[in-house]
């Protein structure tokens, strides 16, 4: 599926259910695409929670480019998209994540978009070597909603502190992308996903 935005045509790779609890949207890192394993582990889960889950493939990815580019343009047209998969599926609870860059993009758009939940893979707390320039404010602006962050324990882009968020989970030994432990984030967010349908 595709949908217009003000940044240029975004991809969907949409998992649909009949009556829906959930609404999960789901994206991925700055050059990467929406089959990395960790965000099909997070979808499989969710549709098996009666979730219909949306990966995007955001705008400039489509285009072709691997660097997002305007932090702005790319939260506009991420709303963009939140609206129009609302219209699509009603008023559901929506949840929205994705990892890396995808993660930064979820936490600065989550109060405007109204997500109850954001779930962080790999969120990049600062560039790598470069603590000093930490996005800990982008992270902190998802505060209306609960935040479930998943790291790896040697992730050169650093580790939020875990009273900066609902639940921070480290996967040991694993880098910013993951190599193993999807088994752990199984067992991290298929009670949460649960909880949320539930409602």
């Amino acid at each position: 599926m595709r949908i217009d935005t003000s940044a240029g045509p975004a991809s969907l790779e949409i998992d649909d259910v009949s009556a829906p609890s959930l609404l999960v949207l789901l994206t991925h890192g700055a050059g990467g695409g929406v089959d990395a394993r960790d965000l099909l582990t997070v979808r499989d889960l969710a549709v098996r929670c009666g979730a219909v889950v949306a990966r995007v493939l955001q705008p400039y990815r489509v285009a072709g480019a691997r660097a997002p580019g305007s932090a702005e343009k790319q939260d506009a047209a991420w709303l963009e998209l939140v609206a129009a998969l609302r219209r699509r599926y009603g008023p559901v609870p929506l949840v929205q994540g994705g990892r890396s860059n995808g993660a930064r993009v979820a936490c600065r758009t989550a109060t405007a978009a109204g997500a109850r939940g954001v779930l962080a893979l790999s969120f990049p707390l600062h560039p790598p070597g470069k603590p000093e320039k930490s996005r800990r404010a982008e992270l902190l602006a998802a505060s209306a909603a609960e935040v479930v962050v998943i790291s790896g324990g040697s992730d050169p882009f650093g580790i939020p502190e875990a009273g900066d968020v609902a639940e921070l989970h480290v996967i040991t030994g694993q880098p910013h992308a993951f190599r193993r432990g999807f088994d752990e984030i199984e067992t991290v967010v298929e009670p949460w996903l649960r909880r949320w349908s539930a409602r």
